[in-house]
């Protein structure tokens, strides 16, 4: 009589490494290459579809969107505007942005709140950091939208307040690269990537992934960040799931 065959038990489902996570997207991120469209509606279902998986695994997004693609400050008030005007014209462009995230993540059935560092009650709720964090455990993906509210501020410096403010774990810096390096990839080709490396190491090497305020701010609250490549499909998740994708920045 043959022997019975062993039950195989199915797979267990990978846990992932974070509860909470601040996700750093650039403005830039939702332009396609070469178009003349601000905003692609493609790439930003690509990375709702991202973000929503992440969720769906348990995780508490935060998100924290740039405005480059329709205005940069900086580079407003190096052509002769008034750098306070600029900048405020940059906070505007955020919201754009995410309320373009915002109708992808509920489209695809993700509740989405926009969080607004200045008021603008017809159009997204005011900052506040209780009901951020309500809406986070009550299974909502949240947006924050116009930087601070203040000028001379960049969205890294947001992503790193709003993560200490939130208490989120970590800060997924997303970017065009897959982590850090020595110098530009895209213009030396000798730069080295770094798998790891110190905030004290990345300010005093001046490595431009983030302004220097929001690895200090980072750096004096002990928040790890995580920059890796948007481009490449899945990497959210690969990130939240502990891989070895992107740089750490950590103490």
């Amino acid at each position: 009589m043959p022997s019975p065959k062993k039950r195989v038990s199915p797979a267990k489902k990978a846990k992932p490494k974070y509860k909470r996570i601040v996700l750093k997207l650039s403005g830039e991120a939702l332009k396609a290459k070469g178009s003349s469209d601000n905003i692609s509606p493609e790439i930003v279902n690509d990375i709702c579809r991202q973000i929503k998986e992440v969720h769906d695994m348990g995780v508490q997004i935060a998100i924290v969107i740039g405005g480059g693609n329709i205005w940069r400050g900086l580079a407003g008030s190096h052509r002769g505007m008034e750098r306070t005007t600029a900048d405020y014209m940059g906070m505007l462009a955020t919201v754009i942005n995410g309320m373009a995230l915002q109708s992808a993540l509920e489209l695809l059935g993700l509740p989405t709140r926009v969080h607004t560092a200045i008021h603008m009650e017809n159009i997204a709720e005011p900052f506040i950091r209780r009901r951020a964090i309500d809406q986070l455990e009550n299974g909502m993906a949240v947006i924050f939208v116009a930087g601070t509210g203040n000028p001379f501020f960049s969205t890294d410096t947001t992503a790193a307040l709003r993560a200490n403010e939130i208490g989120a774990e970590v800060i997924l810096k997303a970017t065009k690269v897959d982590g850090i390096y020595t110098a530009d990839p895209f213009k030396d080709p000798t730069a080295t990537k770094y798998d790891q490396i110190t905030y004290a190491e990345a300010l005093s090497k001046r490595l431009s992934v983030m302004d220097s305020t929001a690895f200090s701010l980072c750096m004096d609250n002990k928040k790890p960040i995580i920059v890796f490549d948007m481009m490449k499909s899945d990497n959210i998740k690969k990130v939240v799931l502990g891989k070895a994708v992107g740089t750490l920045v950590t103490t």
